[in-house]
């Protein structure tokens, strides 16, 4: 959970965690917030003091509990923040009938008052959004439960289907769900593999707990991990050698194309690709600086195949 939340936002957050898990107690929830007790304490004080019956009891059963007829204050939208939830999902996804969510945002915006809700009314049914052919939605349930084993750090057996159909379980630490253009992936330490590993979330069958806890590593950058990530473990090595400092390549770089080392004068850039023509033609192309592969012949082959064809097209019109 970020650290700059408000106190207002994280007693909001409280009640919703005393809402679903009646009976928390002070050690659970100062570990859902990521919080010290005392501050958790100062949370449940925040809603008493708006006027929310928290009720609390000692002993083994302790722990939190609402008052019994407890009502939720209402959620408010001003028209920046409703019209900024529509673009969201317009970005996000077609916000067709039949899909859960545009029939979730059908919802709020017919319950938003009529001087707030107008122009998000419009925007919906006046903007189309073209669906983003790379993105993958997740089974909802799934991604629901390893969200839950996320905020409360439990390690969970997962049943993974791969990309060439195999299937296979592993115990795995959740550290974060990161989505990155249009697909969800579960950033974890897989202990089949004893590595970090991050898995597409809409490849994930089933999601069993265990009841184990776990810690994540400290200062944990989940997006930062996961692009380092994906330049690793694919079928096929890269090893491309550029002859100017790593300062002027790494610009250039995108970490899912490997790692970026030091050598010499120049530097080394090290990593793995399930797809050399795509590694070549996409990433490598780009780079305006001078290289060669000293690594990985399916990527030389698509390198040497990409130079001839565009030779031949520069030369094609020549007598």
């Amino acid at each position: 959970m970020p650290n700059d939340l408000s106190p207002t936002a994280r007693a909001l957050r409280a009640l919703g965690i005393l809402q679903a898990r009646p009976g928390t107690t002070a050690g659970e929830l100062a570990v859902r917030l990521d919080v010290t007790e005392r501050a958790a304490r100062r949370y449940v004080a925040i809603l008493r003091e708006a006027g929310i019956p928290v009720q609390s009891a000692r002993g083994p059963h302790g722990g939190y509990r609402l008052g019994r007829g407890t009502r939720l204050p209402p959620v408010h939208f001003t028209q920046p923040e409703a019209l900024g939830l529509v673009m969201a999902v317009l970005d996000g996804r077609s916000a067709a009938a039949d899909d859960l969510v545009g029939s979730a945002l059908e919802k709020v915006v017919n319950a938003l008052p009529e001087s707030v809700g107008q122009q998000a009314a419009l925007l919906r049914e006046y903007a189309s959004a073209a669906p983003d052919p790379y993105s993958v939605r997740p089974e909802p349930a799934v991604t629901g439960q390893l969200v839950e084993a996320v905020a409360a750090r439990r390690r969970v057996w997962v049943t993974y289907r791969s990309e060439a159909g195999n299937e296979w379980e592993a115990a795995v630490d959740p550290w974060s769900i990161v989505v990155r253009h249009g697909r969800w992936y579960l950033l974890c330490h897989s202990h089949r593999a004893d590595a970090v590993r991050s898995y597409r979330v809409d490849r994930v069958r089933a999601v069993r707990p265990t009841g184990q806890e776990f810690r994540p590593p400290k200062g944990l950058d989940p997006v930062a991990v996961l692009e380092e990530n994906l330049g690793l473990g694919w079928q096929y090595p890269t090893h491309v050698v550029f002859d100017a400092p790593a300062t002027e390549v790494a610009p250039w770089i995108q970490p899912p194309m490997g790692r970026l080392e030091p050598r010499g004068n120049g530097c080394a850039l090290i990593g793995s690709t399930r797809n050399p023509t795509m590694y070549v033609q996409e990433w490598l192309a780009r780079v305006p600086l001078a290289f060669r592969i000293e690594g990985g012949q399916e990527l030389r082959t698509a390198v040497a195949t990409l130079g001839a064809r565009l030779t031949a097209a520069a030369v094609a019109d020549q007598p």
